[in-house]
This record gives C-alpha cells, structure tokens and sequence, in this order.
C-alpha cells in the first residue's frame, strides 16, 4: 500500500491539474486563445527558468553524464525508426507522418518536471534528458512530416533549415545552457535575482499543466481511433517496455531512471498536433493521439512506477 500512495502521490496531483484545466475550458474560465498563450508563457519562460534554476543552483559539472545522455540519443532514435516501421502497416498512407511523430514524440519537458518534483523536489535529471531527446524529436518530426505528408514533394530544406535555427534559439535549449555555465562558473545569484526566479519557476508546472488540459478535445478522440489507439500503445506501453529494463541493467535509479520512463512513456506533446497542421497534415491523427495519452498516461505512469517502486529501484 505505501508503494502505491507514493506513486499515486506523484501522478495524481497532475492528472488532476490537467483536470482541472480542461473543466475550466468548457465553463468559459480557460478558453482556447488562453490556454494557448499560457502554453506560450510556459513554454518559452517559465520552464526555461525552471530549468536554468535547478542547473544553476545544482553542481552540473558533477551531475553531468555522457552515457545518460547517449543512451537517451539512441533509445529517442530506435523509437523513431521502429515509428516509421510501424507505419508502413497503415493502409493509409496520408496519416503516417502524423503516425510516426504521435507515437514517438513526448511531453516530457513539462511532465518530466511535474514527475520529478512531485517525488523527489528538484529536476536536476530533466535536463539531461531533454539533451538526449529534443534535437532529435524536433529534426526527425521535420523530416518525417515533409517525406510522409500527403502528395509529398519531398524533404523541404528551407523548412529543415528553420528547425535547426529553431533548435539552437529553443528557449529550452538556452535555459539549460545558461543555468549550465551559471553551474560551472559558480555565478553569485543576488537575493533579488534568486527569489524572482523561484517566483517564475514555481509557477512552471501547474500553469503548463492547467493550460495543457484545457486545450484537449475529447470529441477529436474519436477521429481516427484505431491508429490513434496503436500510436498510444506504443508510447506508453510498447518503448517503456523495450528499453526501461535496458536502463534498469545499466544501473539507473531513482531520479534518473523516472527521468527516463517520462522520455519513453509519458503523453504526445501538444506541438505535435500544431507541427503536423502547419505542414500540410491533416492533424486529427495528431489530437486523437494527443487525447488519448494524456487521459492513459495517468494510469500507466502509475503502473510502471509501482513497479519500479515494488522492485525498489526508486
């Protein structure tokens, strides 16, 4: 019974933000144009000051791990590949852009971050992770969504060139990059500084989470329900099940190792519907996936860290 409280005590909490977040939508509390400019703020402030305030405030230099990161590298690009693959089962041959991104592609900047703060009060793992993750999410969706994408002319360079400019001026990418060298430097922060920060990043995790459940349709759930259904196995059950074991022979533990199932299982992030729009796709596939993730993940992310907890390795 202990173990399931304290996995329930860190999934809960956030599936009922998401909750709440999609109640205060329909009751005109939350609607659409603010849900999407609190994702905005989220994403582009909040959550890089999160990050740069636990990097900053962490010994990185000491906490740095190349094979972490090189194992999410390659866990991020067999997850991609074995997308792909899966694809070409679809007789429908305009949705499996939208397939393959769906199905590997995670919210795990934000849920990462609610995941570990709730059980364990810092994220200093997150962004080890999210090296190990983002660049590659970002540049394989581009490729994928520009060869799959109906009546394709192929990959559009232009556009593949925006990405990397888009990856390298992610303000994700800089608050790690900053908090790094703030880390490494060991920077005095100023009382004023500091508690400004705390004051961002508190707000970091329940806004992202509030507004991520206020911008999900339910009704778009049911728009292509069998591909969306096989998108969502894969993401929360099928990779978790492939490479968390892997990560587990390698001696992952504790925050690293939950850092790890957030990356492998936790729900498709809203961009993606919003990436697959903006190229020429459709975009049901996209939101049904997204739907369908988030409302299971609640159940499976507690599944997978009962069991993680049941064997003692968090």
């Amino acid at each position: 019974m202990d173990n399931l409280i304290f996995c329930l005590n860190g999934t809960m909490p956030i599936f009922m933000l998401m909750i709440l977040g999609y109640v205060f939508n329909k009751i005109n509390i939350v609607d659409d144009v603010l849900s999407e400019k609190m994702n905005k703020f989220v994403f582009k402030v909040a959550l890089p000051v999160l990050l740069f305030k636990d990097i900053a405030d962490a010994d990185f230099t000491s906490s740095w791990d190349v094979k972490y990161v090189l194992f999410g590298i390659v866990v991020t690009t067999l997850s991609i590949l074995i997308m792909v693959g899966a694809s070409f089962l679809l007789k429908d041959k305009s949705i499996r852009g939208e397939f393959v991104q769906a199905g590997y592609r995670s919210s795990q900047a934000l849920l990462g971050a609610a995941y570990l703060q709730n059980l364990y009060g810092d994220v200093t793992a997150v962004p080890l992770m999210l090296i190990g993750s983002v660049p590659l999410y970002n540049m394989a969706a581009v490729i994928v969504l520009s060869v799959m994408k109906p009546k394709s002319g192929g990959l559009d360079k232009s556009l593949f060139k925006k990405t990397i400019k888009g990856i390298i001026t992610n303000p994700l990418i800089i608050g790690l990059f900053v908090g790094t060298i703030w880390s490494c430097f060991k920077l005095p922060q100023p009382e004023i500084f500091k508690k400004t920060v705390s004051s961002i990043s508190s707000v970091a995790t329940p806004l992202g989470l509030i507004a991520l459940g206020a911008s999900l349709d339910i009704e778009k759930a049911f728009g292509k329900l069998k591909p969306a259904i096989a998108c969502t196995i894969f993401k929360l059950f099928i990779f978790v099940g492939l490479f968390l074991p892997i990560a587990v022979y390698l001696g992952y533990r504790n925050d690293k190792l939950v850092a790890l199932l957030i990356m492998m299982g936790a729900a498709t992030t809203v961009s993606s519907f919003v990436m697959a729009k903006n190229m020429g796709h459709e975009g049901t596939l996209s939101s049904s996936t997204v739907m369908m993730t988030t409302f299971f993940s609640s159940f499976s992310i507690t599944m997978w860290l009962y069991l993680l907890k049941w064997f003692s390795l968090i």
